[in-house]
């Protein structure tokens, strides 16, 4: 499961970037998430989901501190460069709040899990997790998700100048130049 390292990758997509920084952020309008249409999500089936998705989660308070180092990180790369500085924005701003829309989280995983496994695959994978093995795996979901997300933005830093390379030599064969979208004359 990969649930906590989604939360991250989700999380970091989301406050990345010096222009989320300095921008004034709107409140945001709650949203009811999206169920693709071709999918009816009957109660059990969606309750069999909300299982493994707490299950999966382990503990709330070990999850959610785990995401303290992350985002003090992510402060940082958004401007706020004093590690300190940071990690009390972290504690006092970004962690209640995650804290407090953390069902809406919840929710959302749940409804995903539903959209995607049948109600008989989601009972064996909350069955999985109360074996021994599985209540180990939900304790160390915020250390593996920490793992995939440090690994994941050093993998796509690798490629970055290769794709920056790439994305310039395509911008020039198709023509288009700064400044405007001009396609090169056939």
């Amino acid at each position: 499961m990969r649930i906590a390292s989604l939360t991250f990758m989700a999380l970091a997509l989301g406050l990345a970037g010096p222009a989320r920084a300095q921008a004034p952020q709107k409140a945001v309008p709650q949203v009811a998430p999206q169920v693709p249409s071709q999918v009816t999500l009957d109660p059990a089936r969606l309750a069999a989901a909300k299982a493994v998705v707490a299950r999966a989660q382990g503990d709330r308070d070990t999850t959610l501190q785990a995401m303290t180092a992350p985002m003090t990180a992510m402060v940082q790369q958004m401007g706020l460069k004093q590690p300190d500085r940071a990690k009390i924005m972290v504690q006092e701003v970004i962690m209640p709040i995650l804290s407090e829309h953390y069902d809406e989280l919840l929710n959302l995983q749940a409804i995903s899990f539903a959209a995607v496994l049948s109600k008989a695959d989601l009972e064996a994978i909350a069955a999985f997790y109360d074996t021994p093995a599985g209540r180990n795996m939900a304790q160390a979901q915020p250390q593996l998700a920490q793992a995939q997300l440090t690994g994941m933005q050093h993998w796509i830093g690798s490629l970055a100048g290769e794709m920056q390379a790439k994305l310039a030599a395509t911008a020039e064969a198709h023509g288009w130049v700064p400044g405007g979208n001009k396609p090169k004359p056939n």
